[in-house]
């Protein structure tokens, strides 16, 4: 049986959820207990005392003059006799379930019943055809029902709320540590470093000395990689230094070439290091990421590059890594303009995401092999890339790991506007 119809109303959070898990089965308790022994209580006592009353009703009825005051006095009744046939129909409220019980008690019982009216939860008026004509007999509705009937549904009513609000104290306990969890590991996919301590369960804390152990891990492998290809960047420049020294006192016929060739691989050498470091090292920030975009996109221009300035929506500030996300939208404009001749930037903002877009007019990246542009030292048809424009294939690449460091994604699209690429930095807020 398929119950994915059911998903849409189960709430999505762990609190929601052991919310219902708690309170469903205390509702349903509930139920059976109200109808399986409540209605039958209720209804099996108000059936005794009402067979219980017949027998004085009857007496009464039977008795006439005197002796009907006398017994109607000893039995704390009021009788009064009905000059007329009054109406056959029985009044009682339409939530009394035990009135139904006393009526169909007393007809039964009596045949001589000709109304009976149950008007509150105080008095019962009976009509009986007595022997000297039409009688109604009055006494105390406590004479056929049990008193305070609601007493032992507000009793269930309150401890069941009590013990539902213990429970969610309780679990709300248990439940913190994984929130806890939870918060410090979606930090930590974001590139943040937040506090964190093991606790609550037994299977919990397991889970959270396995997450401290990996982001340890993860921390120090980043750690050893940055400092390993910062001893490899400072032992590779000395010999290009060299070289160049070298090269300088050739002819400029044959030297032209090869410093041409060394300036490539330093200039690779940098962008290797650019790839490697990553963010790990950069705090974020609260920005402004319409001042923050405007800033690079002037650079940017000032620099001679053909960008301007799109749309520009929302109000707010985000948590950003400024050095990292300039480096990514540096990428993304290098990349527009190099393949195409202009470039456009817009920034979205809403109160859930921030969506930074940069468009141009190139010939943009086919569907089925987008996400192997955004693969490390992925170049796309080689052989034009070098004669049309130098690079190792990291733009892109950088781009993506920055936009996953923040906790977003970074998708690759056909631009509407200028018929290129269309790059696309999603940030959750």
């Amino acid at each position: 049986m398929n119950f994915d119809w059911l998903k849409r109303y189960v709430p999505r959070g762990i609190y929601g959820r052991a919310a219902l898990i708690l309170i469903l089965p205390v509702v349903f308790v509930q139920l059976v207990v109200s109808v399986v022994f409540i209605q039958r209580h209720f209804e099996g006592v108000t059936t005794q005392m009402t067979e219980s009353l017949t027998d004085e009703l009857t007496l009464i009825a039977s008795a006439s003059g005197e002796e009907q005051e006398r017994l109607a006095r000893a039995l704390n009744f009021t009788v009064e006799p009905l000059p007329g046939t009054e109406a056959l129909q029985d009044i009682r409220r339409w939530y009394d379930l035990s009135g139904v019980t006393v009526i169909e008690t007393l007809r039964d019982l009596m045949p001589n019943v000709a109304r009976v009216e149950l008007p509150d939860d105080h008095i019962v008026r009976v009509v009986l055809d007595g022997a000297e004509g039409p009688l109604m007999i009055r006494f105390s509705r406590s004479r056929v029902s049990a008193s305070n009937p609601h007493q032992l549904l507000v009793n269930m009513a309150f401890f069941g709320a009590l013990m539902t609000l213990v429970a969610y104290i309780y679990l709300r306990n248990q439940l913190r540590p994984i929130t806890r969890l939870a918060t410090a590991a979606e930090a930590f996919g974001k590139g943040q470093t937040v506090p964190y301590r093991p606790g609550g369960a037994t299977e919990v804390r397991a889970a959270g000395a396995a997450f401290l152990a990996m982001r340890n891990r993860i921390e120090r492998q980043i750690e050893q990689r940055t400092l390993m290809l910062s001893g490899v960047s400072h032992d590779l420049r000395t010999p290009l230094t060299r070289l160049k020294l070298g090269l300088s006192m050739l002819e400029d016929e044959d030297r032209v070439h090869m410093e041409r060739d060394v300036d490539e691989m330093q200039r690779m050498i940098d962008e290797f290091l650019a790839f490697a470091r990553g963010t790990s090292s950069e705090q974020p920030i609260k920005l402004d990421p319409i001042e923050f975009v405007t800033g690079i996109v002037e650079d940017a221009a000032r620099g001679g590059s053909d960008v301007t300035l799109g749309r520009m929506e929302g109000e707010g500030r985000v948590l950003l890594r400024p050095v990292a996300m300039r480096r990514a939208l540096e990428n993304l404009i290098s990349n527009a303009v190099r393949y195409g001749t202009r470039a456009e930037v817009s920034v979205q903002m809403t109160d859930k995401s921030l969506r930074i877009r940069v468009e141009d007019d190139g010939p943009g990246i086919p569907a089925d092999r987008r996400d192997e542009a955004m693969r490390p030292f992925a170049r796309l048809e080689p052989g034009r890339n070098q004669n049309r424009v130098s690079g190792v294939g990291l733009g892109l690449a950088i781009a993506t790991d920055i936009a996953r460091t923040h906790g977003g994604v970074l998708r690759l699209g056909q631009s509407d506007r200028l018929g290129g690429l269309q790059a696309d930095i999603v940030l959750a807020r």
